[in-house]
């Protein structure tokens, strides 16, 4: 990712769907007066989801997404459908794309949107009749239908000024009801092994980033020099934000008056459900040694040798119910079909997802009854602090 970009897991997820060549991918070409998406009359041409990242006005930073067609029959179709059904768990904003009076397809497409607001676009309505748009009209009465041709680049501008209308309200924020302007917050960033070279990750730059936006006064610290940077500030910090694995180290280390929280709280309360994580991390006291853990990596990454999803959760885990604990790895954006063989799901803070993505993914274990929580929570539940962090 370059440094001057919007992470994706920050931007408005624009999902474009529709039956095989709807115009799915013209649209938006289109709309982006740009070739994003391949185009062709030969069905299935979008065999995966495509992603551009682009800027929308009012919108802000927005991530638009092509997805294959809802109707492909072709060899490949039914494993298309679900890449297309992975792209609706993250979607914010749905786009509808129709271009023919048989809308049973579309209609069914919608019901699975649940909470997501949908636009509905007729594409070609410099070949479809007036009576063919008028009854696709009716079909989707209760929702917004704009007009548009691809081909003749007409309706766009009506598109995009109703796209603007689902602007969020209000934009959530890491230190939210956390940190005030003038408030000092140091953050504690290891350089172990798993730290990357020359670089920090993403959540320390959005933490530092957001800190500087608040009017803050941010500070960074090796775990090794935190005793001797609290020494010579002449003002205790307001918040310590630390790795959650060097959670017990800092907490031994900082004042008693003062609040401490990681990254990983800290984007489980942006993204996630905070609330759900605390129920689901009490789960841990009911596993045994024959119990079964996913361990929900948000994102592809190779791992450290001593990566705290992979290795450390899951030792803290073992030395408490046994070794014989089985732990399954899962990474990506969605989780496996198979998640009712989990007594417990942990998952990582999610800084490369959507926030639709992860509320959708802890709403899935909710409908199947499978406890959630998050590396960090986990982390300081085994170090005994639990109680001690904010959020």
């Amino acid at each position: 990712m370059e440094l001057n970009k919007t992470n994706s897991g920050n931007r408005i997820h624009i999902g474009f769907f529709g039956k095989v060549n709807a115009g799915k991918s013209s649209i938006i070409n289109a709309f982006a007066k740009r070739d994003i998406s391949i185009v062709s009359d030969k069905k299935g041409t979008t065999t995966d989801p495509v992603y551009k990242s682009m800027e929308i006005k009012s919108l802000g930073p927005c991530l638009l997404m092509d997805t294959p067609g809802i109707t492909d029959d072709t060899e490949l179709g039914e494993k298309r459908l679900k890449r297309t059904e992975e792209v609706i768990l993250k979607t914010d904003i749905a786009v509808v794309v129709v271009s023919d009076r048989d809308t049973s397809s579309e209609k069914e497409l919608i019901k699975k949107f649940k909470e997501t607001p949908v636009l509905v676009l007729i594409n070609k309505i410099d070949e479809l009749s007036k009576e063919d748009i008028k009854k696709i009209r009716d079909d989707f009465s209760a929702f917004k239908v704009v007009e548009v041709s691809a081909i003749k680049n007409q309706g766009f501008d009506i598109f995009l000024e109703e796209l603007l209308k689902f602007k969020p309200k209000k934009e959530e924020k890491l230190f939210d009801g956390l940190v005030e302007k003038k408030d000092l917050v140091l953050l504690v960033i290891p350089q172990d092994i798993a730290a990357p070279k020359n670089r920090l990750i993403l959540p320390q730059v959005q933490a530092i980033r957001e800190l500087l936006d608040k009017n803050a006064m941010v500070m960074m610290v090796k775990l090794e020099e935190l005793s001797d940077i609290l020494l010579i500030l002449n003002k205790k910090p307001n918040l310590i934000v630390a790795d959650s694995s060097v959670f017990l180290e800092v907490y031994e280390k900082k004042p008693a008056d003062v609040k401490l929280t990681s990254f990983s709280v800290l984007f489980a309360k942006l993204k996630g459900d905070i609330d759900e994580y605390m129920r689901g991390v009490e789960a841990l006291k009911k596993l045994n040694e024959n119990s079964k853990i996913l361990i929900a990596e948000c994102c592809t990454h190779a791992p450290a040798e001593e990566d705290i999803g992979r290795i450390k959760i899951p030792n803290m885990i073992r030395k408490k119910v046994g070794e014989n604990l089985k732990v399954d790895v899962n990474s990506g954006s969605a989780f496996p079909e198979n998640i009712s063989d989990y007594d417990l799901i942990i998952q990582c803070g999610g800084c490369m997802l959507n926030s639709k993505n992860i509320k959708n993914r802890i709403n899935t274990a909710q409908e199947k009854s499978i406890p959630i929580t998050n590396y960090g929570i986990v982390i300081a539940y085994f170090k005994g602090i639990l109680d001690k962090i904010d959020f």
